[in-house]
Parts: C-alpha cells; sequence; structure tokens
C-alpha cells in the first residue's frame, strides 16, 4: 500500500491498514475459493436460490462482524473512544475467520457446526479452515498482551498489536494447515472412507 498511499504506514495510519487488509484478503479469499472450491454435485440452481444464498452470506458476515465487536469489547476493547478501531478490528477478524467459512461452507449452519466439532472435518478443506480460523483468533488474543504494558511504544495503541497478532495468525494458519495436512494425510485418508 505504499505505492499507492504517499503517507501510509500501519502504525501511523492504522484504519486504513484495517481497511486495505480486509478488503484485500477478502476479494483474494473470494477469488480462490471460486477458482479452487471443490465442486459440489451438478445441480441446477436458480437465479433466486444464487442470490438467497448471497444474502444470506452477506448477512452472516454482518452479524460476525457485530459477534466479534461485543466480543472484543467485552474482553476490553474501549467501548466508546475507539469505536471505529474496534468495528474494523471486528471485520478484519470476520474476514480472517467467517468470510473464509463462507467461502467454503456457504450458510450451512450444520456443516459449519460439523467442521468446528471435535473430530468433525471430513476433508483437508474442512481441517484448513479449523487451522485458520484457530490460528486467527489465538493470534489476535496474543497480540493484545503488549496492550497493558508502558513500553510506550506506537504499536501498543488500540488495535495495532492485536491486528498484527490476527494478521500473523492467519498467516501462520496458512502455513502450518498444508504441512499439518502432509504430515496426517494417513489419518486423514482413513478418516473418510
Amino acid at each position: 500500500p505504499r505505492f499507492f498511499l504517499e503517507s501510509f504506514s500501519v502504525l501511523g495510519t492504522p484504519l486504513t491498514w484495517l481497511c486495505i487488509c480486509s478488503a484485500s484478503v477478502g476479494a483474494f479469499s473470494v477469488v480462490l475459493c471460486a477458482a479452487l472450491r471443490p465442486s459440489p454435485p451438478h445441480r441446477r440452481s436458480s437465479l433466486a436460490h444464487k442470490i438467497s444464498r448471497f444474502l444470506k452470506c452477506c448477512m452472516y458476515f454482518c452479524i460476525s462482524c457485530i459477534l466479534f465487536h461485543v466480543i472484543v469489547v467485552l474482553y476490553g476493547a474501549p467501548l466508546i473512544e475507539s469505536v471505529t478501531e474496534t468495528f474494523l478490528f471486528a471485520v478484519l477478524l470476520s474476514t480472517f475467520t467467517t468470510l473464509q467459512c463462507l467461502c467454503m461452507l456457504g450458510p450451512n449452519i450444520q456443516a459449519w457446526i460439523r467442521v468446528f466439532s471435535k473430530n468433525g472435518a471430513m476433508s483437508i478443506w474442512d481441517n484448513n479452515l479449523q487451522i485458520t480460523t484457530v490460528c486467527s483468533v489465538l493470534g489476535a488474543w496474543f497480540g493484545a498482551f503488549p496492550i497493558p504494558l508502558d513500553w510506550d511504544r506506537p504499536w501498543q495503541v488500540w488495535p495495532i498489536s492485536c491486528s498484527l497478532g490476527a494478521t500473523f495468525g492467519y498467516l501462520a494458519g496458512l502455513i502450518i494447515a498444508p504441512l499439518w495436512i502432509h504430515w496426517n494425510r494417513k489419518q486423514l485418508t482413513y478418516k473418510s472412507r
């Protein structure tokens, strides 16, 4: 982004960074999912069904943003002073977690429950969702640790360290998931039979 925005920096303009990161990861995820998504059994669906499915996905994403916002405030984020920063952080978390699930599973709550229950992953895509989602949330949580320390560093300002933690957690999940799937491929193939 520094090439496009002259005064851009993660520390100096965290709102811009949160918007750019959410938009770019979201767009990349949707395009990648459209290209690589395992095709469901071929059946014709009407335009009304596709529009209904798209609107449900949008509604679930918005609900996820609101839920993450409430959870982050309950964990101690500023309620009134930094409402924009907190909501954009919730959008970032929703992009890293919920959007991935919507792309792969659609608005099917039963599939979500199956994937995130113990031993519920039935494919490498499900394992990938589990790992990247957990790594993103854990990264955000670990990113909150330095905030109360009295180092007076610019990256300790809300929500910079949490958003960096979530981003690094998401990237770690993208690296860990294929490695974990590779090392456990025999168990996964037996499990799917």
